[in-house]
């Protein structure tokens, strides 16, 4: 296994528990928000379920709004570890490149 697939599952890993975090966070304070406005407000029963039906459009909204914002921070961090993962390859291969430079001079002086 090589050093880019291990940053690459570390990230996949990462990304995951990000995105269910924000999913699980975001759905919890919504849903708790919406039944105590419900249990709270003294209405009628056709006012509450005109409400209920207005809460849960909201709802969906928010998760789509949610859904889009943790993307859009997914892919930035996907861009941002693709860089540092280049990067890294680049200086090893360097590195391993110098270390058969030396080698090869050091087996030439002898």
């Amino acid at each position: 296994m090589s050093i880019l697939d291990l940053l690459q599952k570390g990230k996949r890993k990462r990304e995951k528990q990000v995105r269910r975090k924000v999913a699980i966070g975001a759905t919890l304070g919504m849903t708790i928000g919406a039944v105590a406005g419900v249990l709270l407000a003294p209405k009628a029963g056709k006012d509450t379920r005109t409400d209920l039906a207005k809460n849960a459009q909201d709802l969906t909204e928010t998760i789509k709004e949610i859904s889009v914002k943790t993307q859009d921070l997914v892919d930035e961090a996907k861009e941002r570890l693709s860089e540092k993962s280049h990067e890294i390859m680049s200086d090893v291969k360097e590195k391993i490149s110098d270390i058969k430079k030396e080698k090869n001079e050091d087996s030439a002086t002898k």
